[in-house]
Order: C-alpha cells, then sequence, then structure tokens
C-alpha cells in the first residue's frame, strides 16, 4: 500500500491566487476587493496583498477600485501557440499590410513591457522581436501609448515615475497626447523611439484596451501617411467583433 501514489497536497496560497484568477475571469464587470475577499472566505488584507502582486505581474488589472483578469494570460497562450487575442485574427494583420505595404504588429501590455505576440512583415527584425517575445518600451512604441492611455491611474503615474532619464523627455509629450487617445483610441506618429514609427488602434474588449494594433515604418513615411494609415485601422478595426 505504501507504493501507492498519492494526492498532491493542496497549499492554500496557490489555492487563492487560482481562485483569484477564476473569479475576475468569470466577472464581466470587475470584482472589488471586499467581494474577492468574501467568495475567498479570506481578511482583505491578506488578499489585497495577493491582489497587489497579480496586478504587478500583469494577471490581473485593476480600475476603478475593481479588478480584472490582465494581460498576462494572452502572453501565456502565444507561448503556447494559442491565439492571444480572439478579436484580432493572423489574416487581419495581411490585410492592413497588404494595404499598408508596411509592418504591422498586433501588441500585449504585461506588467511595464510591451509583446509583440503576431506580426505581418517581411522585415527579419519583427519577426525576431514577435517569434522570440522580446520586451519592449511602452513609452518608446505608438501601441504602447495606447495601452498606457487606458491605464488606471495609479498605475500609470507609477509607470511614468519610474521611466529612466533617457525616457523623461516622453513624458510631456505623451501626457499631452493623452487625452486625444482616450478619446479616439487611436495613436499616430507619437516621434517617441529613434528607430522608426508608428500609428496604432486600440483592440477594445468589454470597454477594456486589451491590445493594440500598429502599423511600423520609419519617420518619413509615418509622418507623410499618417492620415491614410489611420483610416485603415479603423476600417479595419470596425470588422472587429465588439
Amino acid at each position: 500500500m505504501d507504493d501507492e501514489p498519492r494526492g498532491r497536497a493542496r497549499h492554500r496560497t496557490v489555492d487563492r491566487i487560482a481562485a483569484i484568477l477564476e473569479l475576475v475571469a468569470r466577472s464581466r464587470s470587475g470584482l472589488t476587493l471586499s467581494e474577492l475577499a468574501e467568495c475567498l472566505g479570506a481578511p482583505v488584507s491578506s488578499t489585497q496583498g495577493l491582489v497587489n502582486g497579480l496586478v504587478a505581474t500583469g494577471y490581473v488589472e485593476e480600475r476603478g477600485r475593481r479588478y480584472f483578469l490582465g494581460s498576462a494570460p494572452y502572453l501565456l497562450n502565444r507561448l503556447a501557440g494559442r491565439a492571444p487575442v480572439p478579436a484580432v485574427t493572423h489574416a487581419d494583420l495581411e490585410r492592413i499590410h497588404e494595404r499598408s505595404g508596411l509592418t504591422t504588429v498586433l501588441s500585449i501590455v504585461v506588467g511595464p513591457a510591451l509583446f509583440y505576440v503576431d506580426y505581418c512583415s517581411s522585415d527579419p527584425k519583427f519577426a525576431y522581436l514577435a517569434e522570440n517575445h522580446v520586451r519592449r518600451s511602452l513609452i518608446r512604441t505608438s501601441g504602447g501609448w495606447i495601452l498606457l492611455a487606458d491605464m488606471e491611474k495609479r498605475d500609470l503615474w507609477a509607470y511614468l515615475r519610474g521611466l529612466p532619464d533617457a525616457d523623461q523627455e516622453l513624458i510631456e509629450p505623451f501626457l499631452a497626447a493623452l487625452p486625444e487617445i482616450r478619446e479616439s483610441g487611436v495613436c499616430a506618429a507619437p516621434h517617441a523611439s529613434v528607430d522608426g514609427d508608428g500609428v496604432s488602434i486600440a483592440v477594445r474588449e468589454s470597454g477594456k484596451a486589451v491590445a493594440a494594433v500598429g502599423i511600423i515604418g520609419s519617420h518619413p513615411v509615418i509622418s507623410r501617411r499618417r492620415g491614410e494609415l489611420t483610416s485603415i485601422l479603423r476600417e479595419q478595426a470596425s470588422t472587429w467583433p465588439r
């Protein structure tokens, strides 16, 4: 009898983390800290610690004191070879690429970084970035500006305060563009990167920006074609399920 396999031991902290993720995933309107603690049968103080850790790592996000599933699970799905953002298919990126003739990427934010999780391009640099899931700077990309604009205020301020000295000069232009980005869901030619520029549009699920689709090119090309590229993105976005 001693050779019989034993069941795996449960771990209270792991059980609570798993329960938090399932609870926020099932809720379309989000859950408050008190509601999470009540569902877990745990003190608010210990629940707050777990939730803070999940928010910091991108597994949960906070909006208006309510908690929702974050973007980290999208990245895990991509690493596992599954579609990261169901609303946007690779065919969508191909259509945008065909119309624009430029690199097209699908981006998500996980914690303090941006990742390309799909792309359509003949440029090997973007193939490398997307296929190897290389971290990109949020403040240095048009897609990053889209995703930053939709962050909870305290998370946005914390991110901006923590930027290195080399990126401090981008805070003022980002804040100046912030109201328009929030209103339109588009960021066009922010001139945030020395390598190039882009035009990006938000991908929303239940009113939340869960990803960004962007067209990337050289500074002169993006500046000259920003209106045309914005129209291409808006037309393709109109076909995505809401």
